[in-house]
């Protein structure tokens, strides 16, 4: 359901809720504003572009969105794609590849895959969050230190050209960043503090004394961008063609699974933090729109922001109205404050990014992990960071994936069993006495586990390695869950070899799935009785029948 008319329903639009709602837009307007700018300038757009995403995103997610607490806008998850889209295509191709991406996420979330979006691992996750930590944190060292404009093409190269230029920095410079990582760090600790946005103070303070000393070293968004814009963007339609979308199928892709993962997960924090359910089908449409109509009015990828929306909660926001009340500061900002933002130094935004940098990594938690989780999730979460930072956050994403589903594929198949049934047990499944004879030319196999590509080798194995005296085979499938087409294959090559020597096998107790591809197939031409048993006592009565047979045609 839409979050805004779920919280109609449940009463949330009232008076009674429009004096917290509105404090909370108000301080989430003021922490995203110094956020929204650094965000866009990384991810190298221009500054005022970070603030219409804020506005148009946060009032599409609001409205649209599947939690009545998300709060949406540029953040920094997005940084190492949109970066690397504006350096290869342009921003007029990050444009368009923003307006497919909505475009894939409003499709995922008609279709209803919201869920699938959880099957990502947390190893996975953690691995390449943190590696986006370390990238953001790395890639704010120019503007932080005052230091030339970066060389090299991959992280290693940009990370070694800074090092080498380090010595070369700039004092100024960093002696307001190193004044606004103090003030961003200190202020949180009073408590008279707590409420008051530690950027904005930062953001602020610097500005000030950067406006009274004029530093002609320190960079400002009015040295590096010109002046911001007063006033609201226009509407825009960006020239597509069949080429570039082709170009930017990849990137579109990237932006929309990032975008759904981040935005779900913000929403499952905020859940948990006040006790609601959110859509993420519903989160999925809005998402969408908001990346198809971002673009539109000069702004870039959005999906909801962790922090923003943890903040909205923590300040009594319980409905859409605060994200909206967000959305409309940042516009009142545009319209009367923004000749004003030409005086704030890069520097004090690139030190808001490293704290940003630092909370993504969850170094804290990436160390508590390396004591409890097990070596393989290890390996996958290292080999993701790894990837994340030297190669690319898809080709990050993908591999650990697919190291994750190997794992479990692993883990599956080895939990697999074929077991023959003997003595007690066999005759407790027959339900007979242990004074009744058995046949002993029959044996009994129970599979136990699902029957797919990753076990057919432990059941061949097993029909491979019969007793010499088998005449007879019984599998037992009362505990397979499924079976997929190379188990089916399998199956029907076993059959065969098994015909050629002379022994029949018999299936029994599978559940309605497995029964229908079985027969979907056309294995029970080629199994004992042309059908599969009810019970396990059935199929041995039927095969002991046949064999008696055989012996008394044989005498």
């Amino acid at each position: 359901m839409i979050a805004l008319l779920e919280a109609g329903r449940a009463g949330l639009l009232g008076r009674s809720h429009w004096v917290s709602n509105i404090l909370a837009g108000l301080i989430v307007g003021i922490v995203a504003l110094p956020l929204a700018m650094a965000f866009a300038i990384a991810s190298g757009v221009k500054p005022e572009q970070g603030l219409y995403t804020a506005i148009v995103a946060g009032l599409a997610v609001s409205i649209l969105g599947g939690s009545r607490v998300q709060i949406a806008g540029p953040t920094g998850a997005f940084i190492v794609i949109l970066s690397g889209v504006v350096a290869q295509h342009g921003v007029a191709g990050l444009q368009i590849a923003t307006l497919m991406a909505g475009v894939i996420l409003l499709l995922l979330g008609l279709l209803r895959l919201g869920a699938v979006i959880r099957f990502i691992p947390d190893p996975v996750i953690v691995g390449f969050t943190a590696g986006i930590g370390v990238i953001i944190w790395v890639g704010q060292w120019r503007d932080f230190f005052g230091l030339p404009a970066v060389q090299g093409q991959h992280f290693h190269e940009k990370l070694w050209f800074l090092l080498q230029n380090l010595p070369a920095l700039d004092l100024a410079t960093t002696g307001l960043g190193a004044l606004s990582l103090a003030i961003l760090l200190i202020v949180p600790r009073f408590r008279g503090m707590a409420r008051v946005p530690a950027p904005l103070v930062a953001l602020v303070l610097v500005t000030v004394v950067q406006a009274i000393f004029r530093f002609d070293s320190v960079a400002t968004i009015g040295s590096s961008f010109g002046a911001l814009p007063t006033g609201l963007p226009s509407f825009q339609w960006p020239q597509i063609t069949l080429t570039r979308v082709v170009e930017l199928i990849g990137p579109a892709f990237a932006i929309a699974m990032l975008g759904a993962i981040e935005s779900l997960l913000s929403a499952v924090v905020a859940d948990s933090m006040t006790g609601s359910r959110h859509d993420s089908n519903q989160e999925l449409v809005g998402q969408g729109v908001a990346n198809m109509l971002a673009p539109l009015f000069g702004g870039i990828a959005a999906t909801g922001a962790i922090a923003r929306t943890a903040t909205n909660i923590r300040n009594g926001g319980n409905s859409p109205l605060a994200g909206i009340v967000h959305a409309v500061f940042l516009v009142l900002v545009l319209l009367l404050l923004a000749p004003l933002a030409s005086y704030i130094p890069l520097t004090v935004l690139s030190a808001i990014l490293f704290v940003v940098a630092w909370n993504m990594s969850q170094a804290t938690l990436v160390l508590r992990l390396q004591r409890r989780l097990p070596a393989a999730d290890l390996l996958i979460l290292w080999v993701t960071f790894a990837l994340t930072v030297f190669a690319d956050l898809v080709v990050a994403v993908n591999i650990g994936v697919v190291l994750a589903m190997l794992y479990v594929l692993k883990r599956t198949s080895d939990g697999v069993r074929v077991r023959a049934l003997e003595g007690r047990d066999l005759l407790r499944v027959l339900d007979v006495t242990p004074d009744q004879a058995l046949r002993e030319d029959v044996c009994v196999l129970a599979l136990e586990g699902p029957y797919f590509f990753a076990s057919v080798e432990a059941v061949n194995h097993a029909l491979q390695t019969l007793p010499q005296s088998s005449r007879a085979v019984i599998l037992r499938l009362n505990y397979v869950p499924f079976v997929d087409a190379t188990a089916l294959q399998a199956l029907e090559a076993a059959l065969a070899d098994l015909a050629r020597r002379g022994i029949p096998m018999a299936l029994c107790e599978a559940n309605e799935r497995v029964l229908r591809k079985v027969r979907r197939m056309g294995l029970l031409q080629a199994v004992h009785g042309r059908r599969i048993y009810d019970t396990v006592t059935d199929a041995w009565l039927s095969v002991a029948a046949d064999l008696e047979q055989q012996e008394q045609q044989a005498a």
